[in-house]
């Protein structure tokens, strides 16, 4: 699979953590000639500047979204536009619009125009009352968070429209995301990006999540190529369409911090629980089980804990050299 490949795809949440990365790969691959990228906010700082044609989009005017696709011939749609965890606990009714309601309108947008669609879930779709290790693939899933009451909905809504429609849905269960790139956006897990930015920085840190706090984590590269890998899956091999679990990684902060100070000695951490990221924490799993996306689609992640510490911290000390990094 590679450039053969022909796609016109429509981003939509580009200036996102996940968005502003994945905008690049898509045009890197396909052609950023076949790439639209959107968010509902300008790109007033040029970000995605040569990673396709950029236009503003509100995900909850379907008019706007529905001629967007049309006029541009677009056959794949990739749904990022949300809030975060944390956000959405402070905004919980915004939330639920954004998340679900800009769902629905990607929902039929794609049903009218035959596009395919990836939408991201993630491990807070899960809860207190889900196995905390090696959670399986099919498993209860309660979480008590809107964040994750919203990925629940969402990925029923998207096994609905598929089943209902035939809306070729899929996605993955994402885990806390590391870039050395851009920095994360209100989510329960950017503490595990923070601490590289502030090592570099201050050669210190202040921890919102307790000591032993073990989540599922993936470096940004790896979560690229899972968004562009199960969209290019071959459809018949696919039993779990809109959620499957993929992991790289796990570890708590302690576990991190040690990890970097094996390249920076002196580097210390000390803690102030946020009490609000440390419930969503602890209900949500240490690892999950991602085998059926590895048997169904070939899923296998690239970095492991040392290795993307060795390449977050070589990327963020030249960005520091350049005098470009800051908080």
């Amino acid at each position: 699979m590679g450039k053969d490949i022909k796609k016109r795809v429509l981003l939509t949440g580009s200036l996102g953590q996940i968005g502003s990365e994945l905008a690049f790969a898509l045009a890197d691959r396909y052609g950023a000639e076949n790439i639209v990228t959107s968010d509902v906010r300008e790109d007033s700082h040029g970000i995605l500047e040569g990673a396709g044609t950029f236009t503003e989009l509100d995900v909850l005017v379907k008019t706007d979204f529905d001629s967007i696709v049309r006029d541009n011939g677009i056959d794949t749609i990739y749904h990022l536009a949300a809030l975060l965890s944390a956000v959405a606990e402070e905004k919980p009714q915004m939330a639920w619009e954004i998340n679900m309601e800009g769902l629905v309108n990607a929902l039929e947008v794609s049903k009218e125009n035959g596009c395919s669609l990836f939408v991201p879930s993630s491990i807070g779709a899960f809860g207190p009352d889900t196995p905390l290790d090696n959670t399986p693939q099919d498993t209860i899933m309660r979480p008590h968070s809107m964040y994750g009451v919203t990925k629940v909905s969402g990925e029923l809504l998207c096994d609905y429209y598929h089943m209902r429609f035939g809306v070729d849905t899929r996605g993955v269960r994402f885990p806390g995301i590391i870039s050395s790139k851009t920095l994360p956006g209100g989510g329960t897990t950017d503490y595990a990006v923070e601490i590289y930015y502030h090592a570099i920085l201050y050669g210190s840190y202040t921890c919102c999540l307790k000591a032993g706090t073990s989540l599922d984590m993936m470096y940004m590269p790896d979560a690229i190529k899972a968004s562009i890998d199960i969209m290019e899956a071959d459809a018949a091999s696919l039993k779990h369409r809109n959620a499957f679990n993929v992991t790289a990684m796990h570890f708590d902060p302690e576990v991190i911090a040690a990890e970097i100070r094996k390249h920076i000695p002196e580097f210390t951490m000390d803690y102030e629980i946020d009490t609000v990221r440390q419930a969503i924490a602890e209900s949500w799993p240490n690892y999950m089980d991602d085998s059926a996306a590895r048997k169904e689609w070939g899923w296998l992640p690239e970095y492991d804990l040392p290795r993307m510490t060795v390449d977050m911290l070589k990327e963020l000390g030249e960005r520091y050299g350049r005098g470009e990094l800051e908080l």
